[in-house]
């Protein structure tokens, strides 16, 4: 789990790709200074295994479905990131809950630069426009934000200096992408308040019906087939 407060701003050193799969490698001296084969290191806001590390690098697998759903595909060599390392059970909460589950893409608008900060404005997908509220927290390639302005299909992020100075957002262009993931929170009450019938199911469940039990093996084989995104 993170909580969306960008650590370093890397860059990808080499990508290798396969059939459809990356080995990304990325530059992060600061992620890496503790970082095991097996830890979980946020790249854009993507949750990825390190499966090699030495003190200035780490590589990782970046498997179809996360080059589906986020802009990773997207990277070229030499490409900034931002880079956030697995949160410590005794850290603080400087952002939100974040899991590193990226639900969709969105497109930069337009950017309104102000005194010190900017607001920059992105689509809003129908699929997650339910999960965003004004004031509400989102995060764009994993850094933490506070939607600042709500419309049909549209949302701001105001940015202040700091995260213009030290994410990849104070130089995305317009029309660039960027990963979002919208809170779980709101996503958990929708799913069991589905089930209960008190509102319309999400797609894929019925209401009134049970949801799957995730530990059970008829259910993991079922969301592999589906494409689901692996933990």
């Amino acid at each position: 789990m993170f909580t969306g407060i960008v650590e370093e701003l890397g860059h990808v050193e080499a990508m290798e790709h396969g059939e459809a799969s990356v080995v990304l490698r990325v530059h992060g001296p600061t992620v890496v200074s503790d970082a095991h084969h097996g830890a979980s290191i946020a790249v854009n806001g993507v949750c990825l295994t390190v499966v090699e590390s030495d003190e200035h690098s780490f590589a990782v697998d970046v498997m179809k479905e996360s080059l589906d759903r986020s802009n990773l595909g997207q990277l070229v060599e030499g490409a900034p990131v931002n880079l956030e390392r697995a949160m410590a059970a005794d850290g603080r909460f400087g952002g939100h809950v974040v899991q590193g589950h990226v639900d969709a893409t969105s497109t930069c608008l337009r950017r309104v630069p102000g005194d010190r900060w900017e607001v920059v404005a992105f689509t809003l997908p129908a699929v997650l426009a339910p999960y965003v509220v004004e004031k509400g927290s989102i995060t764009l390639d994993g850094v933490s934000l506070t939607v600042s302005a709500l419309r049909r299909n549209e949302f701001e992020v105001s940015l202040i200096p700091t995260t213009l100075d030290l994410t990849t957002l104070g130089a995305l262009p317009v029309g660039g992408t960027v990963n979002v993931e919208v809170d779980v929170i709101a996503k958990y009450v929708e799913r069991l308040l589905a089930t209960r019938g008190d509102i319309a199911a999400p797609d894929g469940l019925a209401a009134g019906d049970a949801p799957p039990n995730p530990f059970d093996a008829g259910s993991r084989r079922a969301a592999a087939q589906d494409g689901g995104q692996p933990e």
